[in-house]
């Protein structure tokens, strides 16, 4: 048997017109053995390799099945976030729609997703602190309230200064900015059904009537800025829209029971402290 394997032979090439030797091979069977041992091998190898990767989208149907399946939960797990991050953000503008309106708002803060679905998760492996977590969610919203009098102009962002402040209108300033008597914002009269402009581009989050303020406009705007627009006679925008800075959003008015003429009251909120409107425009 290894004699067989051993014996060395050689192949002749001729020209078959004259019989001329063109080339000469030698070889033993065990030299045709490994070699075509290590050529299956190779073959098997590519093979296996391109049934993996590139063949596998056009013959293997459970390929295009599980790319689908992946692009399905990054999808899913993308809208999850975004209806978290949205049901987060209604219950924050319903608060601050709920405290220009004057009412008590339900205690619920803004959170970002995570940190909901963390405080949901140690709720449901703790029920008795559900409890406490609404009494210090409650101390935390009665501070913020008391914090308005100890609020200084000198904790204004770089932000908020870079912020170009449009006039809303032009006119006569009868009642400053005064903290002392719970006037936050500022009363400007003008002639009657002078048009209302936004003081900078953002997205109205209030546009009501309420016993007080009567036709009342807030607006949201960057830097966590909202101004805020009461007694109009009409509201030209409502909640959802976009406006830009000067856009006419309203028109002056004498509604609601606090007012004794036509005017409209603009206040200016920041970071859920009032600001002196007058620090930022000139009438």
């Amino acid at each position: 048997m290894s004699n067989w394997l051993t014996t060395r032979y050689q192949m002749v090439v001729r020209n078959e017109e004259n019989l001329a030797e063109v080339s000469t091979f030698n070889f033993t069977y065990a030299k045709v053995v490994v070699i075509s041992l290590l050529t299956f091998v190779l073959i098997f190898i590519g093979a296996l390799y391109l049934s993996q990767s590139l063949l596998a989208q056009w013959f293997d149907p459970r390929h295009t099945t599980m790319e689908y399946n992946q692009k399905l939960l990054t999808l899913t797990m993308e809208m999850d976030s975004l209806k978290s991050r949205l049901r987060a953000q209604d219950r924050f503008i319903a608060n601050v729609q709920t405290i220009l309106k004057g009412d008590v708002p339900t205690g619920e803060t803004y959170r970002e997703p995570d940190q909901i679905k963390t405080d949901d998760l140690n709720k449901d492996m703790n029920p008795q602190s559900m409890n406490a977590g609404d009494s210090i969610i409650r101390q935390e919203f009665e501070e913020q309230d008391f914090s308005l009098t100890s609020y200084s102009s000198n904790n204004y962002s770089e932000e908020l200064k870079d912020i170009f402040f449009f006039p809303p209108l032009q006119g006569i300033v009868s009642s400053p900015y005064d903290m002392s008597i719970d006037h936050y914002g500022i009363d400007i009269v003008a002639k009657t059904n002078e048009p209302v402009k936004s003081i900078a581009d953002g997205t109205v989050i209030l546009s009501s009537w309420t016993q007080d303020g009567g036709y009342v406009i807030a607006i949201q705007h960057r830097a966590n800025l909202i101004s805020v627009v009461r007694h109009n006679s009409a509201i030209l925008k409502k909640v959802g829209n976009f406006v830009n800075a000067g856009e006419v959003i309203s028109i002056i008015g004498n509604s609601g029971e606090l007012t004794s003429g036509p005017h409209v009251h603009l206040e200016i909120w920041y970071n859920g402290n009032p600001v002196d409107p007058e620090e930022f425009i000139t009438f």
